[in-house]
């Protein structure tokens, strides 16, 4: 499961394509939570994160979304530096 980026305690990961399925999400986890959440979208597919926590991940994940979709489709992985503003 490659770590795609951290920020404030929370770790973005996806896991390798061939043993995961449609629709295509991420993983946030944080020492307390892990829930996936919709790349298209960013919101939640299942679960609980803590609100603040759950509102930073969506705001990656929409101002990273072309390139965390392109992972998925790819399989090429890599980091992403992000510092929310």
């Amino acid at each position: 499961m490659p770590t795609i980026s951290i920020f404030h305690g929370i770790k973005i990961v996806m896991y390798l394509r061939d043993k995961e399925h449609n629709p295509p999400h991420i993983h946030a986890i944080t020492q307390d939570f892990d829930a996936p959440f919709y790349i298209e979208t960013g919101d939640i597919i299942e679960g609980f994160f803590p609100p603040k926590a759950k509102s930073l991940v969506k705001e990656f994940v929409n101002n990273n979304k072309d390139e965390l979709l392109e992972m998925w489709e790819t399989g090429t992985y890599h980091r992403i530096n992000y510092i929310l503003k």
